[in-house]
């Protein structure tokens, strides 16, 4: 029977598997991973069977003992303690941990949060941070307390956000991020000696949860901004605007920030691009899909669809703002 002390980790999502593989890998010197605990398995795709998420199916493949219950309630708590767990790291797992959990390990809970605290707490920080036109955001590893991401943070880990980056690029970043932060601070953390810093709660912002809506293209905004939502947005929920009834989805674009533009939404040019007016900058949409259809180069699903210059493109009603200063 080991000696070490006992950790769990909460996580259901793919970004948290470069920190759950250094802690199955290259923490067993320091600790043991006594337990995965994620979201139950859910039914997906067109079939509707069973299917574990990223994280699940990790631990299941390493022989992790893995639990899924619906929610974390008292009865995880008391496991918790009966398990004498020293310590629980989480990222992004879905749920709220309340009192009963994230206090029953010895030395308490620590979350790794996307972003720069106090700087977008909530659902959606890696991709806001994009949206938001960011040229650099982090992870933080912090404490969990009651209030939504205002625990105090031991230390951040820089991360560089590109010009072309995507959600999907940025997530694997944020992901791998933890790593770094795991070699400084895990062997202090079992023991309880990490050093935190309080946040200053006046400076919070929050970020809600992405929807669907939010992939709709509104041209009353810059060309800059139109096209870090869609970099942001990528894969889900992407982008798209309406022609004559028809969705159509957006994929590559790239921004010309001068020249000859008109009312928003207006096709200035059709060819290997089709570029938007905006109300600063065009917009040059590289790629294009029709429902059920497949992502093409905007040349060749110009040949079975018509779009013509001065056709102007309805612009969505603006969704709620992503970033709001009060709690969401």
């Amino acid at each position: 029977m080991s000696d070490l002390p006992k950790i769990v980790y909460f996580g259901s999502d793919p970004i948290c598997l470069p920190g759950l593989q250094y802690l199955f890998e290259k923490g067993r010197d320091h600790c043991v991973l006594a337990a995965v605990i994620s979201q139950p398995d859910r039914r997906k795709g067109r079939g509707k069977k069973l299917q574990q998420n990223a994280v699940a199916a990790y631990a299941s493949a390493q022989s992790i003992p893995l639990l899924q219950p619906e929610k974390p309630d008292v009865a995880l708590g008391e496991w918790l303690r009966k398990e004498s767990i020293t310590l629980a790291f989480v990222m992004a797992y879905g749920h709220y941990l309340p009192m009963t959990v994230r206090e029953a390990p010895k030395h308490g809970t620590l979350n790794f949060h996307g972003s720069i605290l106090p700087d977008y707490r909530g659902a959606s920080p890696v991709e806001t941070s994009i949206a938001m036109g960011d040229s650099e955001t982090g992870v933080c590893l912090m404490q969990v307390i009651n209030e939504l991401d205002a625990g105090p943070v031991a230390e951040c880990e820089h991360i560089k956000i590109e010009s072309t980056e995507t959600g999907t690029t940025l997530r694997a970043k944020v992901g791998q991020a933890v790593v770094p932060l795991l070699g400084r601070n895990l062997k202090t953390s079992l023991h309880g000696g990490l050093e935190f810093d309080p946040q200053e709660a006046e400076r919070a912002t929050f970020c809600r949860k992405i929807s669907k809506e939010d992939g709709a293209l509104n041209f009353w905004q810059s060309a800059t901004t139109i096209d870090a939502r869609l970099r942001a947005f990528t894969p889900w929920p992407g982008a798209f605007f309406d022609h004559e009834g028809m969705r159509i989805k957006v994929g590559r674009c790239s921004v010309i920030t001068e020249g000859k533009t008109g009312e928003p939404g207006t096709v200035l040019r059709v060819g290997k691009t089709l570029d938007i007016s905006t109300t600063d900058g065009v917009l040059c949409i590289h790629e294009l899909q029709r429902p059920s259809g497949r992502l093409m180069p905007v040349s060749d699903f110009l040949r079975g669809y018509q779009i013509v210059v001065g056709d102007v493109l309805p612009s969505v009603p603006s969704v709620p703002l992503l970033v709001s200063n009060s709690g969401v």
